[in-house]
């Protein structure tokens, strides 16, 4: 175990490192491959902030998004390469002068721009999905990436399904990406069938088939999480030669996800003894990027997801607790404060003052001006009336529920009051005040249950055709007085709008959930269409 940050250069590296200890790229594709996650959706807004985080936090190349797949995407891929200071920025591109023209378009303006152009080689895409022989498919190879080459120095490109392409062809494709001006070829396992031996086999055969391929270009793996290897199949690739990683924040993707970026930047860390490799991601950051994209996509992250998981630094049985107490390293093999996670739940109550909220909240990460500050102290004394403890993760959720309001704008819709009656076997009541550009209207509903009836009773007052996509509920901490996290996400339209809400009432969670959604909605439906952006009815 090491507490030694790694280092934040970003430069160029060479595919096989002669020092002590080799350096891997971390390529970061959570705003686009993990978008790919159905459901997982996220706003412009969202991809922005999301990239400025990952630049800051050393990621090599951040893989924005396809721009050709729609305007949306190319606008993001756009903005993001006028952000970025750091990281080199890249666009996904299929093997078409119109994609690839496309994305560079988009990342033109980029410090360092890269475009990530792919076909599939394996005999089971190339004859059901290509429907091409291997030789046409080879010369489209040599087509795509030499337009991309002519356009950007820096070019990747992808065999789709590289796991399951016969290994004899998968060489003369390398070499004909390598020939075309390729100088970072990736091998992905598009279906998370390989295994970590067989993903280590498959690099080093690659280096012995196509020796040139070392002082040519560097050799990226990019593996999916099927079989719930992901981050150990990324791993066994560089231990064959392999030194960039394609991952995504919290393992986020399609289907089973990617590879974890937190769990292979400390796998990385930790390990040095048998991986003597570092990246350039200072893991101060794993935890708050884990949030981050959480809180985007409205997907959270499991209780025992390693590294940025609740429980990943928690105890409770006694024999941890007394290990622990005598030498953390008995069941810790990394310090929690290393991914940026607090050592232990300061335990907070109604009679803590503001001085101990405002010191607390900066070792969470959160450096609140005085307004805000006096915002989450008038939350967290409200909160103390509730319940008797108070946790880090519920410090969070409070801060991070007035942050959702906010992204709402000055809120045209507010939520004043909420009633609801529920009895087995019988319909739920509720009554909802809300106040609407400063006016308030009352309304009844009533549903399946009490969130659906204080819904219908919402929208009685605030009229829209949204769509529910997403309705979820987490509990923050322990315990029944904890917090209830509602997340929820309304599609209208094409515009997507997701927030979170907390609160010790479930009910009222949600209801607070929705209305800032619904702001949300608001301000999307007026930036593109001003004159029909009206909510109440």
């Amino acid at each position: 175990m090491t507490d030694s940050a790694p280092s934040h250069d970003s430069g160029p590296v060479s595919a096989i490192s002669a020092g002590p200890v080799d350096r891997v790229l971390i390529f970061d594709t959570t705003l686009r491959d993990g978008e790919q996650s159905p459901g997982a959706s996220m706003t412009h807004e969202d991809k922005c902030e999301i990239a400025a985080l990952l630049d800051e936090m050393g990621v090599d190349v951040i893989e924005a998004g396809f721009p050709i797949a729609s305007e949306g995407d190319f606008e993001a891929v756009k903005a993001i390469a006028g952000l970025v200071k750091r990281a080199s920025v890249c666009g996904l591109a299929r093997a078409s002068k119109k994609d690839i023209l496309r994305a560079w378009e988009a990342l033109e303006g980029a410090r360092n721009p890269r475009i990530h152009t792919f076909l599939s080689t394996s005999p089971l895409h190339m004859k059901h999905k290509l429907n091409l022989e291997p030789e046409q498919v080879l010369a489209k190879i040599h087509e795509s990436v030499s337009y991309a080459r002519s356009l950007c120095d820096n070019v990747q490109w992808s065999p789709e399904d590289g796991t399951r392409t016969e290994r004899e062809f998968l060489a003369k494709a390398v070499r004909a990406a390598l020939e075309a001006g390729a100088n970072t070829i990736n091998i992905p396992d598009t279906v998370g069938y390989t295994i970590p031996n067989e993903s280590a086999k498959i690099i080093r055969q690659l280096r012995e088939d196509v020796p040139e391929i070392d002082r040519m270009a560097i050799i990226a793996t990019h593996c999916h999480n099927d079989l719930g290897m992901a981050v150990a199949n990324s791993l066994a690739a560089v231990s064959a030669g392999a030194r960039q990683i394609e991952c995504t924040i919290n393992g986020l993707g399609e289907r089973a996800g990617n590879a974890a970026l937190e769990e292979a930047v400390m796998a990385l860390r930790v390990r040095r003894d048998v991986l003597p490799y570092e990246s350039g991601v200072d893991p101060v950051y794993l935890a708050r990027a884990s949030r981050m994209v959480a809180n985007a996509t409205g997907f959270p992250v499991q209780y025992n997801k390693a590294i940025v998981g609740k429980n990943a630094f928690a105890h409770e049985s006694g024999i941890h607790q007394d290990g622990m107490l005598k030498h953390a390293g008995t069941y810790e093999i990394m310090t929690p404060e290393t991914v940026g996670v607090s050592k232990t739940s300061l335990v907070l109550g109604k009679h803590s003052g503001r001085h101990a909220l405002k010191e607390r909240l900066k070792e969470l990460g959160y450096d609140l001006g005085d307004n805000a500050l006096q915002d989450a102290f008038v939350r967290f004394k409200a909160l103390g009336d509730a319940k008797r403890e108070i946790f880090d993760e519920d410090l969070i959720a409070l801060v991070d529920d007035a942050a959702s309001e906010v992204e709402g704008g000055e809120g045209r819709v507010k939520l004043i009051d909420l009633q609801v009656e529920s009895r087995m076997g019988q319909r739920a009541k509720s009554r909802v005040v809300l106040e609407i550009d400063g006016q308030r209207q009352e309304s009844e509903g009533e549903g399946d249950g009490p969130v659906d009836a204080a819904y219908k009773a919402i929208k009685a007052l605030v009229k829209h055709q949204g769509r529910l996509q997403l309705f979820q509920v987490t509990s923050v901490t322990g315990g029944t007085d904890a917090q209830a996290e509602v997340s929820v996400r309304l599609e209208e339209g094409g515009h997507i709008a997701a927030s979170q809400a907390a609160d010790t009432d479930t009910v009222v969670a949600a209801a607070k959930a929705y209305v800032n959604a619904l702001n949300k909605l608001f301000l999307r439906r007026q930036k593109t269409a001003p004159e029909s952006s009206a909510l109440a009815g």
